[in-house]
């Protein structure tokens, strides 16, 4: 793929002059806030005010500060900041476009070492020095040499007490394998322990075992550990997915730093145990167990998947009690008498809630899913987030909404439609604005076996619809050509692949490709399909071609997915590729297939290829709307 990303730069303070607005999803947390209590859990306040979407917070060596992640800047845009325990002095530490995460200080405090996606666009550990602000980048310089189809990015770096070493987790020299045995769209992750010194010198592998992930190193207050927690890669995948809970575990373990070995399994038995870290005597560990809604702002897609509710919270291998509460992310204090974590809420971005925006031409904005702009400037999506996924049309800036398809009303189940897995998905505006297509059925894992979905089409007022395919063949994913006659959509399962276009006038139905294709898109001149083609387990690129079945080409070839590509009204490809890969361990996020995921524009002809986001989340579903809509 030819990497041909543009700087990203701050969007300019004077919002006059801009093209438009980009739609997109993001899956991500939507509100996030700090709170400091005992170890016990007595006395729980927060930290700093809300609606700063604060997380990832750590104790300085010394107790003194309090380094943590912050997206005040903008919704998607994280910097790393510190303050004192009681909430006062903030200061920025680093600031720019890019993601900084995982801020943690040197024993000295002249230094701190933080995840970065500067130079690169990946995530790697830098160092800055807090009185100069200089910054060094001390994982994937040009000489440090890893295996170029590797994700290759590192995480939650973490000071030795001498301050000699950073330790740090990493999926360097490891290949991107999908879940399920490898099959699955969703990447799982395999992590090692690795350390450096301060200078990016010295680099090592710690400890590694073959498909397992090792992640978010502790040190020893004496320097001769290392605790992380462990557990089988394929759950990784589980670890982000409320249907998991209860259902997968991980081991809180530790080794010797200087050999590796000496490994010593502090926990047994269920559940999913993160955030190791040795408390004061060098013996005992506290942990955290995830589970739950991670708080009561929960999306009803989230909440509908929730199998089991299991107690999460604080926990020790002292035989403390546990604190049962939600929460995500604890660090401790030096002492062990302290401890810091957040909560967060999963509530569902407003339509049009404003984004933080990489690219000075353009405001972002939030949008549920598939979006797509008629000609005559009105909106339509698919309704998901709020659990029903019918298609609802709108303004542009989100006002005047009308169901123009209620999928409550389909006779599809009503529990995998409010889990997002049913309903009515993709829309497509015809030319005139009279019609919406769509496909209506069951999707995702639920497409399997005689569950089918057909290509329907409604009139943009509600007042009538109509099946387009009688359900023997799965259906769905369409795209209206620009002159209104036809119809591409993709068919998937039981013997039957490839994009098929209908014929609005005659009612017949053509075969177009005859692979494992899916989304495709009608480019506004009539010339080209964009869509993504299944070029083996876990393997998907955007593609071309002319509706006649000629011209067809590959436009993206990255050991990441790429996908989910969709015409700009200038004759453009938007699409959401995982090339610059994981930007945080996986096991730590919440309600998510897929845990990164950047969007991406290019030239029709695959040429010119742009990051247009660079945020820790999963943003999807672009859309640029002319300010002449708005």
């Amino acid at each position: 793929m030819e990497d041909d990303t543009m700087t990203l730069s701050r969007p300019a303070a004077d919002a006059g002059g801009k093209k438009g607005v980009m739609l997109m999803n993001r899956i991500g947390p939507s509100a996030s806030t700090l709170y400091i209590a005992n170890a016990d859990g007595s006395d729980e306040r927060m930290l700093l005010p809300e609606g700063n979407q604060d997380y990832h917070a750590s104790f300085s060596p010394d107790g003194e500060w309090i380094t943590f992640t912050s997206e005040r800047n903008g919704d998607g845009q994280a910097d790393v900041f510190r303050c004192r325990p009681d909430g006062s002095d903030v200061q920025p530490v680093v600031e720019t476009p890019s993601v900084e995460d995982a801020l943690v200080l040197s024993p000295d405090g002249t230094q701190g070492a933080f995840v970065s996606t500067a130079d690169g666009y990946r995530a790697n550990i830098w160092t800055v020095d807090l009185a100069t602000g200089e910054r060094r980048k001390l994982t994937g310089s040009a000489a440090d040499v890893v295996d170029p189809a590797s994700p290759d990015c590192s995480f939650r770096p973490a000071w030795s007490p001498d301050g000699q070493w950073i330790a740090f987790s990493s999926d360097r020299d490891t290949g991107w394998t999908g879940h399920s045995d490898g099959h699955g769209w969703e990447h799982t992750q395999e992590l090692s322990i690795y350390a450096v010194r301060p200078d990016g010198t010295g680099l090592r592998k710690v400890a590694s075992k073959p498909g397992y992930c090792l992640g978010s190193p502790k040190w020893s207050p004496d320097g001769q550990r290392i605790v992380f927690y462990e557990l089988d890669r394929e759950h990784t995948w589980g670890a982000r997915r409320p249907e998991w809970i209860g259902r997968i575990s991980s081991q809180i373990v530790s080794v010797d730093f200087a050999t590796g070995l000496d490994r010593i399994e502090h926990t047994s038995g269920p559940d999913l145990k993160l955030a190791p870290q040795f408390l004061p005597n060098g013996k005992d560990v506290a942990y955290f167990i995830k589970a739950g809604g991670a708080g009561p702002g929960i999306r009803a897609t989230d909440a509908a998947w929730v199998q089991k509710e299991v107690a999460t919270g604080l926990h020790y291998t002292s035989g403390q009690p546990p604190v049962l509460r939600q929460l995500r992310s604890p660090c401790w204090s030096p002492d062990g008498s302290k401890v810091v974590y957040e909560k967060v809420d999963f509530a569902f971005r407003a339509q049009n809630k404003p984004l933080y925006s990489w690219d000075e031409d353009w405001d972002y904005r939030s949008t549920d899913v598939f979006p797509v702009l008629s000609k005559q400037g009105r909106l339509v999506i698919t309704q998901k987030q709020l659990g029903n996924s019918s298609v609802v049309t709108m303004k542009a800036d989100g006002t005047d909404q009308h169901v123009a398809f209620d999928a409550a009303k389909a006779g599809l189940d009503p529990l995998l439609n409010k889990k997002g897995i049913a309903g009515a998905f993709q829309p497509a505006w015809s030319p005139d604005g009279e019609w919406v297509a769509f496909g209506c059925g069951n999707w995702f894992q639920e497409r399997k076996g005689n569950d089918k979905a057909v290509l329907m089409r409604a009139r943009s007022d509600g007042s009538f619809h109509e099946a387009l395919t009688d359900g023997t063949v799965h259906s769905g994913f369409p795209s209206y050509s620009a002159d209104g006659r036809f119809i591409v959509y993709r068919v998937w399962g039981d013997g039957h692949f490839g994009l098929r276009i209908f014929d609005l006038e005659t009612r017949t139905i053509r075969q177009l490709t005859d692979e494992r294709d899916n989304l495709p898109f009608w480019s506004p001149d009539g010339e080209l399909i964009t869509f993504t083609r299944q070029f083996g387990p876990a393997n998907y690129h955007v593609c071309t071609i002319r509706p006649d079945g000629s011209d067809y080409r590959v436009l993206t070839e990255t050991g990441a997915n790429d996908g989910h590509s969709v015409w700009t009204h200038d004759n453009k490809i938007l699409y959401s590729s995982g090339m610059y890969g994981f930007r945080d361990e996986a096991a730590i996020y919440d309600f998510t297939f897929q845990p990164y995921g950047q969007i991406f524009v290019m030239d029709a002809d695959g040429s010119n290829k742009r990051l247009l986001t660079d945020s820790l989340w999963e943003d999807s579903m672009p859309l640029y709307i002319p300010a002449e809509f708005l």
